[in-house]
């Protein structure tokens, strides 16, 4: 039984090792712009090397190992190096190339290199029970995490999660206001604003990085959209709001329960906060599954070090579970919580009324 068990233990950890690798490879493919280079069609080592303006030695390795982990094809395995020709299958476009595919998963490569960049900050934060603030991890992380959100946010949000809150979204139609707190990057915000072009749309987040790159994603998109770099303190003075948003963002507060509150006095009577979070288990079970592994891997390694960087802090760490959602908005002042009969993927949806 301990030979299998070690065996099987083995083979993961050899398995998450060539994933981590490949990972490195995809981020590589994005930045390099050597998938942009492959869409017009198959190409040679030299053809890819042109394109992407790289050196053709490095081109050769990285398209060799694309396609001996399946990522791309490869026309003639026997022919010559220089002569072998690489293409990107239909079907794996979505996952590299796309940001908008629904299936674009190459960000969580950016999302695991901003990591790895802080490992050593992260260890000390465990030895002091400190915490290793937001920005320290970087562009890689901050722009991964913009990423991986933007398909669902930019389609169905407003095409599924909000339709689902009921009249407070139809006042945005005809002029209602929207406050996306947590916006990060600001592509839900910018997503609203071009699905209700009659109502004030806000995108409030309080890291400088992020708000300007959502102000200048903004305006390349000719959408007409308020950023401002400030705290929730900053919605109740705002207000009133028919919708408040917080999206994949609860989780990583240090002060939920007061964010949550400010939330609250920044609704109208009538108005509804829609919380999207992680849609993982409803108790702590060992092993788990898939999404639940995913899950603590992150909040070992960012959303719970990110969390303890500001105290005092709640401190819940990414797998935060229905019931803490709960807990959170009644402390807070809400009178319903609803979980919303939606498919929000690797999200649970939330709407918090007062």
């Amino acid at each position: 039984m301990t030979a299998t068990t070690t065996t099987t233990l083995d083979q993961r950890v050899l398995e998450a090792a060539i994933g981590a690798l490949e990972l490195f490879g995809i981020h590589l493919g994005g930045r390099l712009g050597l998938y942009d280079a492959l869409l017009g069609g198959a190409g040679t080592v030299a053809e890819v090397a042109a394109a992407a303006g790289i050196a053709p030695r490095y081109a050769q390795e990285w398209l060799e190992q694309q396609a001996v982990a399946g990522v791309l094809t490869v026309d003639d395995v026997t022919a010559e190096a220089g002569a072998r020709r690489y293409s990107l299958p239909e079907d794996h476009v979505g996952v590299v190339a796309d940001p908008l595919a629904l299936d674009h998963l190459a960000p969580l490569a950016g999302l695991v290199v901003g990591i790895a960049s802080v490992l050593d900050d992260v260890v000390d934060a465990y030895r002091t029970g400190g915490g290793v603030p937001y920005a320290r991890y970087g562009d890689e992380l901050r722009r991964g995490q913009g990423a991986i959100n933007r398909p669902a946010f930019t389609s169905a949000l407003v095409q599924d999660w909000l339709p689902a809150l009921g009249p407070a979204v139809e006042r945005l139609a005809t002029g209602g206001r929207l406050a996306d707190l947590g916006c990060g990057q600001g592509w839900s915000t910018i997503a609203v604003a071009r699905a209700f072009p009659s109502a004030e749309v806000w995108g409030i987040d309080s890291d400088a990085a992020s708000i300007a790159e959502a102000g200048a994603a903004a305006e390349q998109h000719g959408v007409d959209v308020r950023f401002e770099c400030a705290d929730a303190g900053t919605l109740a003075a705002a207000g009133p709001f028919d919708v408040v948003t917080l999206l994949e963002a609860l989780h990583d507060l240090a002060r939920p329960v007061d964010v949550l509150a400010a939330a609250r006095a920044a609704l109208a009577a009538d108005g509804v906060m829609l919380v999207a979070d992680e849609a993982v288990a409803p108790a702590f079970t060992a092993p788990g599954d898939d999404l639940e592994r995913m899950m603590y891997g992150w909040s070992i390694t960012h959303c719970l070090p990110a969390a303890m960087a500001e105290q005092p802090s709640a401190a819940i760490g990414t797998v935060i579970r229905e019931a803490t959602v709960r807990d959170l908005a009644t402390r807070a002042g809400f009178g319903r919580v609803e979980v919303l009969a939606v498919d929000g993927g690797f999200f649970r949806l939330y709407a918090l009324r007062p």
